[in-house]
């Protein structure tokens, strides 16, 4: 993409933005809805918890956004990485208990949402390399 358009890196970056929102979203809601069935959480956790940290984390990506559509393409990549970093919060699913206490299900929630988020995260990271460079 080296002779892209500034239009076709926001393209690039809303589809990216939009793929890992959608995978958040299933992770999020598979979650949510069998909390009980993922090892090891902790007890304080609840079904509206979960839905409230993906709206939480979901507002991260929306601003940023808002910020590169407002013409401020720094800040907006900023929060564009940070939401993308989230993604990788899930792993933490494994820190709990090893993959194989988790169902395939609850694995390939997990592994989509890792991977969308590094997809965003790389393209996000290389785009304001772009911005920051004299």
């Amino acid at each position: 993409m080296r002779n892209a358009t500034n239009s076709d890196r926001l393209t690039l970056l809303t589809a990216l933005a939009a793929a890992y929102c959608i995978a958040s979203l299933v992770h999020f809601v598979h979650n949510a809805e069998y909390l009980a069935q993922y090892p090891n959480l902790p007890p304080w956790l609840s079904r509206s918890k979960v839905y409230a940290a993906w709206l939480g984390i979901t507002a991260v990506g929306v601003l940023g956004l808002a910020f590169i559509r407002g013409r401020y393409a720094v800040p907006g990549l900023v929060l564009f990485a940070a939401y993308a970093a989230f993604g990788f919060d899930g792993l933490g699913h494994y820190a709990l208990a090893p993959v194989s206490a988790h169902t395939p299900a609850m694995n390939l929630s997990i592994g989509l949402e890792v991977a969308a988020a590094a997809a965003l995260l790389f393209v996000a990271l290389r785009s304001l390399l772009r911005h920051l460079r004299p």
